[in-house]
């Protein structure tokens, strides 16, 4: 049986709990923004422990990063519910293009972009990655543990 070519994004291709830091946080903070308005205030309250300092270039950032993402993919992203454990393929792309731009891969991350959005689209997100991957470089485990808490939280 063929996937549909309309859900083929969203096939399971592994777990979050797999995943680096960096790269289940960028899953789990794109899907808390594409929930929808509701769970967007969320997002910032969390941002001092996120972001220190640079709080609302990273949150401006972030909130940028998604808005472009959205409006110029390739196609529809899908994306896995809030709570889900499950890393859809859409979902497993754009955290490796998150990782890589956070680590400096500019190419790599310039070429998995690609992926996502137009090609003219391409350089503008690759610098509003390697901000978002700052800032979840600096993570620890209690703001992990509040992402999942949001993520049931808004199941229930």
């Amino acid at each position: 049986m063929a996937i549909s070519p309309s859900l083929r994004g969203g096939s399971p291709v592994g777990y979050l709990s797999d995943l680096p830091a960096v790269e289940a946080g960028a899953v789990r903070y794109l899907r808390l923004w594409c929930d929808g308005s509701d769970m967007r205030p969320v997002i910032p309250a969390n941002c001092h422990d996120l972001a220190g300092q640079d709080e609302p270039q990273v949150m401006q950032s972030f909130d940028l990063l998604c808005g472009l993402l959205m409006h110029n993919a390739r196609r529809p992203l899908m994306r896995h519910q809030p709570g889900c454990e499950c890393l859809g393929a859409d979902e497993a792309c754009f955290a490796n293009f998150v990782a890589a731009a956070g680590e400096g891969h500019h190419e790599d991350a310039m070429l998995i972009a690609t992926i996502l959005v137009r090609a003219d689209m391409a350089q503008c997100l690759v610098g509003l990655a390697e901000t978002f991957a700052a800032a979840l470089k600096r993570l620890d485990l209690r703001t992990q543990s509040w992402l999942r808490q949001a993520e049931r939280t808004k199941l229930n």
